[in-house]
């Protein structure tokens, strides 16, 4: 592997009510992703494959989380199996269904995901960029 980081981001986080809850859940579902915990602070955990992207913790602030409208946490899957093994991850650990895996020809050919709503009520999805599917780049 290269020392380039291929994100467009250095992080995202998301807050938490219940963060040893959350903690759980998230350890739990990413595995199923190949993503792992990363670091563990008090309130605060990174996971990632390879850099610490993805944080769950307690506000800052010391207010109660909340949920933003419009804003959703989308998680690369390699397969369409792995994006179903991480809505059964979900459902199993908690999660509620906000559209089931399956094909988004909305979006693309290519495009199959899942979404749901974790124990925050965060909107998160899995997804899976099939390339034999997808339209030519202009590029």
């Amino acid at each position: 592997m290269n020392n380039v980081n291929p994100s467009i981001m250095s992080h995202v986080s998301i807050g938490t009510n219940d963060f040893e809850k959350a903690r759980a859940f998230y350890q739990h579902v990413l595995a199923s992703l190949d993503i792992h915990m990363l670091m563990d602070f008090p309130g605060a955990t990174a996971f990632g494959r390879y850099y610490p992207e993805f944080w769950v913790q307690t506000p800052i602030d010391g207010n109660p989380a909340a949920v933003g409208n419009g804003t959703h946490f989308a998680f690369v899957a390699e397969n369409k199996a792995q994006v179903h093994a991480f809505y059964d991850a979900a459902i199993a650990a908690g999660a509620t269904c906000d559209g089931p895996p399956g094909p988004r020809p909305l979006y693309s050919d290519a495009y199959y995901g899942c979404f749901l709503r974790d124990l925050d009520g965060h909107k998160i999805e899995a997804t899976f960029w099939d390339e034999s599917l997808a339209p030519a780049a202009n590029h």
